[in-house]
């Protein structure tokens, strides 16, 4: 772990001399003498070690007055991996600043979200990040604009709007004080060769760190995908997303220094929220260096690691939907998981329209699950009951999973409903809340895994042995099931 590495400046002096990309996000650089910010890797001259200061945020930066450096564009770099691998206020605080609860809520939402009061999420996230949430959500804002800007023909006005600025005004002045150029500068700063864009489709690239293996990432998203809610087609993985001003369709095809992405939305104001909830899905910000040296202590391990460097886990864009999809595979294959899931989508799904004529539906949404005639699910009884009391909860909101989800007590309001045991909580827990750490013992993949490389098999012995692989449990997960022949392992061709 790497959490306040912007205090130790002999390391980030190191990471800065070095050009060391592993340490994009983690870090920002402020050059002193030119008022600019840039992240580790910058291609350009590192400035002497006396003019450098360091920030944990570009939200920090910006309000210590510097502005993004032009060539390395530090506002798109990954994502700090501090937020996706902890449970704690801060964290939670940035994955929903991240899914646009600022924007949307106001800092009271973002407080009554996380059951904080105002001034302790407001000091906490200064202490930690040197800005407030306003500041995080404006630099946010910042980074949504400039790629608004860059990427399609859109007027400045709808560009602002989109972007969640409350005035034309406040968009000009935040840009020119952010990217020091006036939003006409930065769009003319685009070569003018670049392909046509599809009209209503943008066409973003998804920054990540190396490696990334896409095998099990995308293996698993295709061979897991529901009927008219997702596809693989011409080598991207393609879904529906329901997203809080409207709805989405997003491709995302893997590159050897990039993840493609294709997005059409009902309403731009969306755009941040769709890139952050792909992001989250694709595990795009995990730091797997961090994560392969610490599993390639184990000697069992250690082989898998280096035959497949920079395994993620595949997570989702909505941690309900999720959570439904588990229990419709428990104790039944992937296909017959698949066909139950597609049966609830045509029957109780919302219908989208496909400009690429694929998909049908969003998945259907709790509060319609909910309304559904249990008689008409074809599944046993408990399974039947455990099903209707998650959707019923869910909908009426005694039960939450989000990204603010605080991850052992989530753990313990799912283990207090009826059908659901270590298995479907942890599979939650690792998929949809996003613990690095979850492990399932029990999974009959992980057990022949074990059997197969001497591990120990049966789940309290091998749960002993996994206590050597904290906190990336979920991570050896995906190395172990990767040694089975299961379609979830591969590229799909």
């Amino acid at each position: 772990m790497r959490n306040g590495m912007h205090t130790d400046m002999e390391r980030c002096v190191r990471a800065v001399q070095s050009k060391d990309a592993r340490f994009d996000g983690w870090f920002f650089t402020a050059v002193l003498t030119t008022r600019i910010y840039c992240r580790p890797s910058c291609p350009v001259v590192p400035p002497k070690p006396e003019n450098m200061t360091f920030y944990p945020s570009a939200a920090a930066c910006q309000q210590a007055g510097f502005r993004a450096c032009k060539r390395c564009r530090p506002d798109t770099s990954p994502g700090s991996p501090e937020w996706n691998q902890r449970a704690d206020l801060v964290a939670r605080a940035m994955r929903l600043i991240g899914d646009g609860v600022v924007d949307r809520e106001g800092v009271p939402g973002l407080a009554g979200r996380l059951g904080y009061s105002i001034r302790q999420v407001e000091r906490q996230l200064l202490a930690e990040l040197g800005a407030g949430p306003l500041a995080l959500a404006r630099a946010q804002r910042a980074q949504t604009a400039r790629l608004l800007i860059e990427t399609t023909t859109l007027p400045m006005a709808e560009i602002a709007f989109a972007a969640g600025f409350s005035s034309i005004r406040t968009f000009n002045d935040t840009v020119r004080e952010v990217f020091a150029l006036a939003p006409s500068e930065l769009r003319d700063r685009v070569p003018k060769k670049r392909a046509p864009a599809t009209p209503g489709v943008l066409s973003l690239r998804l920054p990540f760190r190396a490696p990334l293996n896409p095998d099990n990432l995308f293996g698993h998203l295709a061979a897991t995908a529901v009927p008219g809610v997702e596809e693989w087609r011409d080598g991207a993985y393609r879904r529906t997303l329901r997203l809080p001003y409207g709805h989405g369709i997003v491709g995302l095809t893997p590159h050897v220094d990039h993840i493609a992405c294709r997005l059409t939305l009902s309403d731009l104001r969306d755009l941040p929220v769709a890139i952050s909830r792909c992001r989250r899905m694709l595990d795009l910000d995990a730091d797997p260096v961090a994560v392969d040296d610490q599993l390639r202590t184990d000697p069992v391990l250690a082989p898998l690691v280096a035959k497949a460097p920079g395994r993620r886990v595949p997570r989702t864009v909505d941690e309900a939907e999720f959570a439904v999809r588990a229990v419709l595979g428990q104790q039944v294959s992937t296909a017959a998981a698949r066909t139950h899931a597609a049966r609830l989508v045509t029957a109780h799904g919302e219908p989208v329209e496909d400009p690429e004529g694929g998909l049908t539906h969003l998945f259907p949404s709790p509060q319609a699950l909910a309304a559904l005639d249990p008689s008409s699910l074809a599944m046993p009884s408990t399974r039947r009951t455990t099903f209707t009391t998650l959707v019923r909860q869910l909908a009426d909101g005694s039960l939450h999973l989000g990204v603010e989800s605080d991850w052992a007590e989530a753990r313990a309001r799912l283990l207090a409903l009826p059908g659901f045991g270590p298995w479907t909580v942890d599979v939650i827990g690792m998929r949809a809340l996003g613990d690095p750490d979850a492990f399932l013992p029990t999974d009959l993949g992980i057990r022949r895994a074990a059997q197969e490389l001497g591990l120990p098999s049966t789940p309290a012995a091998l749960t002993a042995r996994a206590a050597a692989w904290r906190p990336w449990r979920a991570y050896a997960v995906q190395y172990l099931w990767a040694t089975d022949s299961h379609p979830i392992n591969f590229l799909p061709v």
